[in-house]
C-alpha cells in the first residue's frame, strides 16, 4: 500500500516477515511524507521492487522464502537498483555474516529493537546526501566531535585534538559520509591518492592512532571489509 502521491517524496520499500515492525515503520515515514510500499518477504519483495521503484530499501535478514542477504544480492544484480540505498533491519542475536551482507550490496544496517527517531535521523542524512552530492561540509558535527576542514583541527567537546594531516583526513573522510563501510583500497585510493605507493595496513596503523586520540568508538571495524564512522553513543 503507498502513501498519497508527493513528487517530491522519497520511495522507501519496507521487507520484513513481522507486521508490528513493518506496521511501526509504515507509521513513522509517512509522517516524514516518504512514499512506501512493503512486502512480508524476499521473493515478494523482488516482485514489488521494480514497479514500485524504491530509492531507499528497508531489509530484514532472516526472512521466509528468501532471505535478506539473497533478497540483496538479486536486487543488486538489476541495473535499475545498483544505486538504490538499502539498510538491512537485523536482530542483534543473529549470527550472519557482515561481509556476506555487504558483499552483497548492502550499505548499512539497524539493529532491532529499531528506534524511530533514529532510523528517521539516519535516512535525512542520506537524503541531504543524494540531493546535493557534491556539497562539501567545511564543519562536521557528528557524535561530540567538530572536525574543521578549513582549519585541519578537531575538537572534542572543546577540547582541541591535534592530528597530523593524514589522520585528520582519514578522520573527516569517513565522517563525512556516516555509517558507509570503505575498504582500506578504497580510502588508501582517496587519502593517500594512486601516486603514492603506500601498503593496506598504513590504514589499519592510521586508524589505530585516530583512535587513541579521540577515542575507539568513533570509527568501527568492518571485520574482512574495512571501517566506517559510527554514529551511534
Amino acid at each position: 500500500m503507498q502513501a498519497p502521491a508527493n513528487p517530491n517524496a522519497y520511495k522507501i520499500l519496507v521487507v520484513d516477515d513481522d507486521p508490528d515492525i513493518v506496521e511501526l515503520l509504515e507509521y513513522n515515514l509517512r509522517k516524514e511524507c516518504y512514499m512506501v510500499a512493503s512486502a512480508p518477504d524476499g521473493r515478494k519483495a523482488l516482485e514489488i521492487a521494480p514497479q514500485f521503484g524504491p530509492d531507499i530499501i528497508l531489509l530484514d535478514v532472516m526472512m521466509p522464502h528468501l532471505d535478506g542477504i539473497a533478497t540483496c544480492r538479486q536486487l543488486r544484480e538489476q541495473p535499475k537498483f545498483k544505486d538504490t540505498y538499502i539498510i538491512f533491519l537485523t536482530a542483534r542475536a543473529e549470527e550472519f555474516s557482515e561481509v556476506a551482507a555487504f558483499e552483497a550490496g548492502a550499505d548499512d544496517f539497524i539493529a532491532k529493537p529499531i528506534k524511530p527517531r533514529a532510523l528517521l535521523s539516519r535516512l535525512a542524512a542520506f537524503v541531504r546526501r543524494d540531493r546535493d552530492p557534491l556539497s562539501v561540509q567545511d564543519t562536521i558535527e557528528i557524535n561530540g566531535l567538530t572536525i574543521d576542514r578549513t582549519a585541519f583541527s578537531v575538537y572534542q567537546e572543546g577540547r582541541k585534538i591535534t592530528l597530523p594531516k593524514k589522520e585528520f583526513e582519514l578522520l573527516a573522510f569517513l565522517a563525512a559520509t556516516p555509517h558507509k563501510v570503505f575498504g582500506r583500497e578504497e580510502l588508501l585510493q582517496n587519502i593517500w591518492g594512486n601516486d603514492v605507493f603506500v601498503l593496506a595496513r598504513t590504514v589499519d596503523v592510521h586508524v589505530r592512532k585516530v583512535r587513541e586520540k579521540v577515542g575507539d568508538h568513533h570509527i568501527q571495524t568492518i571485520k574482512g571489509v574495512g571501517y566506517k564512522f559510527n554514529t551511534d553513543n
